[in-house]
């Protein structure tokens, strides 16, 4: 029998770190993955002379190496740090508007404020208002969780009663706005200005989910962290990072088992005590930490009779999030040629993006904003001398791709990209007649490689309702962990530094 501290199920983003942490802890600890490579979206392949990242946009929590941020450090600890190539990026995103105009972020509170102001004189004390509410609010939520971590136990009723009543004294910015979504918080401070708001709400892509019903609390975090510790990408594409975490989790003494998923989560006496993995052999362990869905780790790898009631009970309110329709463009010119100037865009078809955001339930792209990333503008060295890699798609639930008949799905999946580079050569005059290699993928293509129910890239739905204060973190199995974006807020910088609580606190129970 092979017995370890801990057995962590799946190498996506968290998975992985979950490992590298227990191991650099002195934890024993066994990694299983059905791919033949780590990462699960943070992945690249090849067509053509062209490599494509799957999923990274910007890589959040890093900071500079003098003032570093939570990921940084992190990844120091796990000796990596030095061996990727860093690409901070200059500007944080750029957003092109229905009527053929467009605004660039720069990075930085300073001047980002200073330049919205400019373009929008008549909010310059909103704007300054807001962003200053923004960082109120993020240092008053990590407050509160760091008073939240040093209680144990439940609070008793008379605890219970002085929070209630003090809250709101103690966090007033966290009582006023911890609830609310971005749109309602956009209209507060910049009421009747489309633009503005469209300009500071592009992370709701991010998460999945429109202004309407997007937390605006995640909205402000997203603000903040990019704002403070800077966006990155990296030479090589997230591929290179998470191999790096492999094989720095390898060094410091984890098993890693590619090609070889878990078949079993093997209980007894209602707790998690191992593993049979797809080869037939069995491993136990202390505990067990799964990277994949709740609804896939309690669904499908464990036995019926041994599926808490309490665990059906705790998902049933939770909806499984959307997922994408995504064209990777290989271009036979450099991305200044056709104009595409910021590594990362956003692209309304109208004013109402909450309104748009409902085509993202149909099957082709219609009214959809389009997201677009050029990575070659930040680094040349990405593709070939005189090209450019593009990524461009609209987020899409798989529903309706699910219920297309197969003989209709090639069709489809070739309208969609028609479709796709029909409004970039609306927004890129000369766009079609650059591309040299594209690759489609839809909803399937991520329920295919990812085996996400819906092809989900985003986990759960993260509204309001299932997110924030709400996201589904408790296990309802004894031995048994989750640190995935199925359970906290999504993107690798999240997923890396969620894993790496999780597996520091499974490390001071092993």
């Amino acid at each position: 029998m092979n017995s370890y501290d801990v057995i962590v199920i799946g190498a996506g983003n968290g998975g992985l770190a979950a490992a590298a942490t227990l191991a650099e802890k002195g934890k024993s600890v066994v990694l299983f993955e059905k791919h033949n490579i780590p990462g699960g979206c943070g992945t690249s392949f090849r067509r053509g002379r062209f490599e494509f990242e799957v999923a990274l946009h910007q890589l959040s929590h890093m900071g500079t190496p003098e003032k570093p941020g939570p990921l940084r450090e992190q990844f120091r600890r796990y000796g990596m740090e030095e061996e990727i190539d860093w690409i901070q990026i200059e500007e944080l995103y750029r957003v092109n508007f229905p009527d053929g105009t467009g605004i660039s972020i720069p990075v930085g509170r300073e001047k980002c404020e200073a330049f919205l102001s400019k373009e929008f004189p008549e909010f310059t004390d909103n704007i300054h208002r807001y962003f200053e509410t923004v960082y109120t609010f993020c240092q008053q939520a990590a407050a509160f969780s760091a008073k939240s971590a040093e209680s144990t136990g439940e609070p008793g009723d008379l605890k219970k009663f002085m929070m209630k009543k003090g809250f709101p004294k103690l966090y007033p910015a966290l009582a006023q706005y911890g609830l609310k979504s971005a749109q309602e918080v956009l209209d507060e401070f910049f009421p009747g200005c489309q633009k503005l708001q469209l300009a500071l709400s592009v992370y709701w892509c991010f998460m999945g989910m429109g202004p309407n019903r997007f937390p605006w609390s995640i909205l402000a975090k997203c603000t903040y962290i990019y704002m403070e510790d800077k966006p990155y990408y990296l030479r090589g594409t997230s591929m290179m990072m998470n191999q790096a975490i492999l094989e720095a989790a390898k060094r410091m003494g984890c098993v890693a088992h590619m090609n070889c998923g878990v078949e079993r989560i093997l209980v007894e006496n209602g707790r998690a005590v191992g593993v049979r993995d797809e080869k037939g052999q069995e491993y136990r362990a202390k505990k067990i930490i799964s990277n994949i869905s709740p609804l896939a780790t309690y669904g499908k790898l464990m036995d019926p009779a041994d599926v808490p009631a309490a665990a059906r009970e705790y998902l049933k309110p939770y909806t499984v999030g959307i997922s994408a329709i995504t064209c990777f463009i290989g271009l036979d010119c450099p991305p200044e040629e056709i104009g595409f100037t910021t590594s990362f865009t956003l692209n309304y078809k109208s004013f109402d993006v909450n309104r748009d955001f409902e085509d993202s339930h149909k099957l082709l792209p219609e009214n959809d904003p389009l997201v677009a990333t050029c990575y070659t503008v930040d680094d040349p060295q990405v593709s070939p001398k005189g090209t450019s890699v593009i990524t461009a798609g609209t987020l899409k639930y798989g529903e309706a791709w699910e219920k297309l008949p197969p003989e209709q799905y090639y069709e489809m999946k070739y309208e969609a990209g028609r479709r796709i580079v029909a409004r970039l050569e609306e927004m890129y005059p000369g766009f079609a007649s650059h591309i040299e290699e594209m690759e489609i993928a839809t909803p399937l293509t991520h329920m295919r490689y990812l085996h996400h129910p819906g092809g989900a890239i985003y986990g759960f739905e993260q509204d309001l309702r299932q997110s924030v204060f709400f996201f589904p973190t408790e296990s309802k199995l004894e031995g048994l962990e989750f640190a995935s974006g199925w359970v906290n807020a999504c993107g690798f910088g999240p997923n890396y530094t969620y894993a790496d609580t999780i597996a520091t606190k499974v490390a001071q129970e092993v």
